[in-house]
């Protein structure tokens, strides 16, 4: 069958004539009583354009809808569909013009294009029979190579009128990583059409199959060896990780599985991607999306070891000098490590997940990047010109000159602006009538730990630990998470570093142990929740920080407590491993200090319980804010009742800061309030004199305070939390107005 279908694509017809010689022989080989293609159309109804044993007649006029019968149940899933008596099926649709009355059994498979399905193609016999699986499988086969013949005046998602006509568009999506930049669009496309579907020779096809997984095999092995880009900790995890899904037997054994039914090496690559991709494509869970986009990305790099052009698709900047931003639907993981190395000024994907490897990598990398914009590819075409503002989110398609005007301006202000942080850098953080505080980082990546040098912070405020479990498919070894931990304090040669133990649960799936749903998973099964629920898992990773610091001081502290006998609980399993390393021969800390992140208001009112315990508090503010305003930070519909410069939550963090100034307990901010001046102006004005921020934060903030008299704005400031006019932040910008105070650039 598959000789004469190769005859027959290559055969000088028209595509409709070339379906009807398709539909004839499929019937023929399979011995089949009817054969009939369906075209999804452009208003997504199922259009019958092809048949052998139907009503010829039939054809153009008969249409489906697209959930209609057992066609559309096959195009609704995108799974193939068998059964034995089809007009008994409650799914069963007849119509009578196709003259479909005689047949029971039927068959029916998608045509996947794009991960779209863009048709079904299906077979029937008058005798109630079994479809065996080979039979399921050479449909299949035949519906991909149908795919190109059907997609004829179908380019998947329309584009819109915009992209057509060349209007500029503006596109909200979420901030992954800070920055601005502007360049021409380059399309990510990986996909490399096979040049042929069938194998002349199936043992050379098989060859050319094995060594390019060898090929593929030995080039993930050099990413790990090269460290791509510097990084290290959960980048290199992502490509561990990425290793282990192209050594999965199976997946190579379901593309030797191809080659021998008679398809070339690429046409069997590009089956199995179509059908992980048809399969995922409506999966919610963000976990096995993630999944879908490495399956995805290890298809496509194959593909292009078959090609031949696996070293040159992602070369520095496309070959061309000109900058240019990177526009995908999606990228695996390695893939954007290698993009790393290309001088891309920006990144915009239209789908991405909160705990997405390519959302983690990107931060690491320090590219400007948005993601999360819906139906970006529609609006966007190769070579547009396109501004991504990875401060708020937006991007600019087609921009016109005042908005390209407006991007140089504020990019020549952003080079003053980072020329004058830098100048600042080894200048004391302090304000004008001598007040000392402290500006830390929160890290995660590896590649963050640069940051200390660069923005003169004074330590490691939050070191997030999670991101090295999230990284990988299987649980770290405690040998790794020691290597992570040491290489963090080596980094911080001196300075503090505050390491928060495993913060899992909410949007931060562990798929390895907490794949329970939730209705609410910011409030359930996460963080210390979690640890002290798992104590092996959460000693493992105790006894790691334990050895890492050997002979120099850690710093823990412990998310999301709530109460006293949380904190007891987590702190007693903390010195249980100290005694078991110290018996064991092993260097244990020369000082220990133990911590606990305030981030419900339920451990506001603990911490009398915890005096003399506790050594330290530090105020997580991006979750203690959702829980004091009731309100997810993560919903754009209620984005706008989660005010941070507001007079309750500034009486609140009062409260706080007296409760540990009376208890002697040291107590800091961390989160990304912290990193903006206007919030960090009204926290120093409560008292709070050691800041935890993203690395983008510390100039803006540091500049802040050194133009600050604290001594005059405070009274002013606490006369503002006793008035209910003006609004908080209103009051605070005009108080910093009259002081000369710089919150922004002018």
């Amino acid at each position: 069958m598959m000789n004469r279908l190769r005859a027959v694509m290559a055969a000088d017809m028209d595509n409709e004539a070339r379906l009807m010689e398709v539909v004839h022989l499929i019937a023929n080989t399979m011995v089949a009583d009817v054969c009939s293609i369906y075209r999804r159309t452009d208003d997504d109804r199922l259009e019958l354009i092809a048949t052998e044993g139907l009503r010829v007649d039939a054809v153009h006029l008969t249409f489906l809808t697209i959930d209609e019968g057992l066609v559309g149940q096959i195009a609704t899933t995108a799974q193939p569909f068998s059964v034995q008596d089809a007009p008994r099926h409650p799914s069963f649709s007849y119509r009578p013009e196709t003259g479909e009355d005689p047949y029971s059994a039927f068959l029916g498979v998608p045509i996947l294009r794009g991960g779209r399905v863009i048709g079904v193609l299906t077979v029937q016999n008058q005798t109630a029979r079994h479809y065996k699986d080979d039979e399921i499988d050479s449909l299949q086969t035949i519906a991909m190579v149908l795919a190109e013949i059907v997609a004829v005046g179908d380019v998947g998602p329309e584009q819109t009128d915009a992209a057509r006509e060349g209007r500029a568009v503006n596109l909200k999506g979420r901030a992954l990583c800070d920055g601005l930049g502007m360049g021409k669009v380059r399309l990510h496309d990986p996909v490399i059409p096979a040049a042929k579907f069938f194998a002349k020779d199936s043992h050379v096809e098989a060859a050319r199959l094995g060594q390019a997984l060898s090929d593929l095999d030995a080039s993930i092995d050099r990413m790990l060896s090269a460290e791509i880009g510097g990084l290290w900790g959960e980048p290199r995890e992502v490509i561990e990780a990425y290793k282990l899904l192209a050594s999965d037997p199976s997946w190579a054994e379901k593309l030797r599985e191809g080659v021998r039914g008679g398809l070339s090496a690429e046409a069997a690559i590009d089956r199995l991607r179509r059908e992980h991709r048809a399969r995922f494509e409506k999966v919610k869970d963000p976990y096995l999306r993630e999944r879908l986009h490495d399956l995805e990305d290890l298809d496509n790099r194959l593909l292009r070891i078959l090609a031949g052009t696996e070293e040159s698709h992602i070369g520095g900047n496309g070959g061309t000098a000109e900058p240019e931003v990177l526009v995908a639907r999606r990228l695996g993981p390695a893939e954007l490590l290698d993009y790393g190395k290309s001088g891309l000024v920006a990144i915009v994907l239209e789908e991405v997940a909160t705990s997405s490897h390519a959302a983690i990598v990107a931060r690491g990398l320090g590219i400007p990047t948005v993601g999360g914009i819906s139906g970006l590819l529609t609006h966007v075409g190769r070579g547009d010109t396109m501004i991504v503002d990875g401060e708020d989110g937006m991007v600019h398609i087609r921009p016109d000159a005042v908005l390209r005007k407006a991007y140089n301006t504020r990019q020549i202000l952003l080079s003053e602006r980072q020329a004058a942080f830098q100048a600042q850098r080894g200048e004391p953080t302090e304000t004008k009538d001598g007040v000392k505080l402290q500006l830390m980082l929160n890290a995660g990546l590896g590649l963050d730990m640069d940051y200390l040098q660069s923005t003169g912070a004074d330590g490691i405020g939050l070191f997030r630990t999670e991101f090295q479990f999230l990284m990988s498919d299987i649980l770290p070894k405690v040998g790794d998470q020691i290597a992570l931990y040491k290489k963090v304090l080596d980094g911080a040669d001196g300075r503090p570093v505050n390491f928060r133990t495993l913060d899992l649960g909410g949007d931060k799936m562990l798929p390895n142990l907490n794949d329970a749903r939730e209705e609410n998973p910011a409030l359930g099964w996460r963080s210390i929740r979690f640890a002290l629920d798992q104590p092996g898992l959460f000693r493992r990773q105790l006894r790691a920080l334990i050895r890492a610091a050997a002979g120099r001081t850690l710093s823990v502290m412990f998310p999301m407590v709530t109460s006293a006998h949380e904190f007891r609980q987590a702190k007693a399993l903390l010195m249980t491993e100290v005694a078991w390393s110290r018996d064991k021969g092993h260097d244990v800390p020369s000082d220990i200090k133990v911590g606990a992140m305030l981030e419900t208001p339920a451990f506001a009112y603990a911490l009398e319980d915890l005096a003399g315990e506790v050594d330290f508090v530090s105020i997580g503010t991006n979750d203690m804010l959702q829980f004091f305003h009731a309100a997810d930070r993560m919903t754009p519909a209620v984005s706008d009742r989660y005010p941070f410069v507001s007079r309750p939550v500034m009486r609140f963090l009062r409260q706080v800061r007296e409760t540990c100034s009376r208890l002697d307990i040291p107590v800091s901010i961390c989160g990304e309030g912290a990193g903006r001046p206007l919030p960090a102006l009204c926290l120093i004005s409560l008292g709070f004199h050691a800041l935890s921020m993203p690395a983008g934060g510390i100039g803006p903030v540091k500049r802040m305070i050194r133009s600050l008299d604290l001594s005059v704005f405070q009274p002013a400031f606490e006369g503002l939390l006793e008035h209910p006019e003006p609004a908080l932040g209103n009051g605070v910008l005009e108080l910093a107005h009259q002081q000369g105070i710089i919150l922004a650039d002018d």
